[in-house]
C-alpha cells in the first residue's frame, strides 16, 4: 500500500536539518511520493534542492499570495528554468489568499500574479496548486477565464460542494488535508462522500494542519495515512482503495511514473 502526499511544505524552516528524517518517517508509514510546493523565490529554490536529493520527492515553484509582489520578466525566466528539471513538475503554490489580506490593491496585485503565473503554466504546458482562502468567487472566475487549457488542483478545499462541482466540470481535482478529520469539519465530510474518488487528492500541507489523533503536533508527510483512512471510513471503503486510487490521481495529474 503506497501513498502520495501531493502537498508538503519540507522546504519551511520548521524542517530544517530534519529533512531526512522526515522523509524516512514518511517512507516508513508508505508514503513513497511527496510533493513539495514552494510559495516565494527562495523556497521555491529549497523545494527544488530537495528534489534533487530525495528520491521520490517532487517540487512545485511559484509564488503564494501572501507573498504577492510584482513579479518581473526576469522571475518568471527563473521559475521556467526552475521547471526544466526532472522532477520539479507543477507551478505552485499559486493562488488568492483574502484571509489576511483586507487591502484592495494588494488583493488586486495577488490576482495579478495568480494571472501571469497561470499564464506561465501554459506556457510550459505544467498542471497548477491552486490556493484558495476566503476568496472563492474571485478564484473561480480567474480560473474559469485565465484557466483554460489547464489542469490542476484546488489545494486544502474549503468551499461548497456548488464550488467543488464546478471544480470537477473543469476536470480538476480536489486536496483534502487535515482539517477533514476536524470536529468542526462542516461541509468537507459531505463533499468527500459525493465526490468521485478519482478527483481527489490526499495532502498534509505539512508543517500545517495536523490530522486527528496528531493536531497539535507538528505536521509531516507520514500523518497523510490519517486523511486516507478519514476518506475511507466516510466512504465506506478500504484504506487500501484510497491509497490505489489517490495516488493514481496525483500521477495522472502531475505525471508522476505509476
Amino acid at each position: 500500500m503506497e501513498f502520495t502526499d501531493t502537498h508538503t511544505h519540507l522546504n519551511d524552516k520548521k524542517f530544517l536539518g530534519q529533512e531526512k528524517e522526515v522523509i524516512q518517517r514518511a517512507r516508513d508509514a508508505g508514503v513513497t511520493r511527496l510533493i513539495n510546493f514552494g510559495d516565494t523565490m527562495a523556497s521555491s529554490e529549497r523545494a527544488v534542492e530537495l528534489s534533487r536529493e530525495f528520491e521520490g520527492v517532487y517540487a512545485g515553484v511559484g509564488i503564494h499570495p501572501e507573498e504577492a509582489f510584482p513579479m518581473t520578466t526576469a522571475d518568471d525566466d527563473r521559475l521556467a528554468a526552475w521547471t526544466e528539471e526532472e522532477r520539479v513538475i507543477a507551478i505552485g503554490e499559486i493562488g488568492l489568499d483574502y484571509y489576511w489580506e483586507k487591502d484592495q490593491d494588494k488583493r488586486l496585485l495577488q490576482q495579478e500574479i495568480f494571472i501571469r503565473q497561470l499564464d506561465l503554466a501554459r506556457q510550459l504546458h505544467l498542471p497548477v496548486c491552486i490556493h484558495d482562502r476566503d476568496a472563492h468567487g474571485d478564484t473561480m472566475a480567474i480560473l474559469k477565464k485565465e484557466g483554460r487549457g489547464l489542469r490542476g488542483v484546488l489545494h486544502c478545499f474549503s468551499g461548497s460542494l456548488e464550488m467543488a462541482r464546478e471544480v470537477l466540470k473543469m476536470d480538476w481535482f480536489l486536496g483534502v488535508d487535515g482539517p477533514l478529520t476536524y470536529k468542526n469539519a462542516a461541509k468537507l465530510p459531505e463533499i468527500v462522500q459525493a465526490l468521485p474518488l478519482e478527483r481527489l487528492l490526499i495532502e498534509t500541507d505539512a508543517p500545517y494542519l495536523a490530522p486527528v489523533p496528531m493536531r497539535g503536533k507538528q505536521n509531516e508527510p507520514a500523518f497523510v495515512t490519517y486523511v486516507a483512512e478519514k476518506i475511507a471510513g466516510l466512504r465506506g471503503i478500504s484504506v487500501e482503495d484510497v491509497a490505489y486510487q489517490t495516488t493514481a490521481n496525483a500521477c495522472e495529474l502531475y505525471g508522476l511514473k505509476s
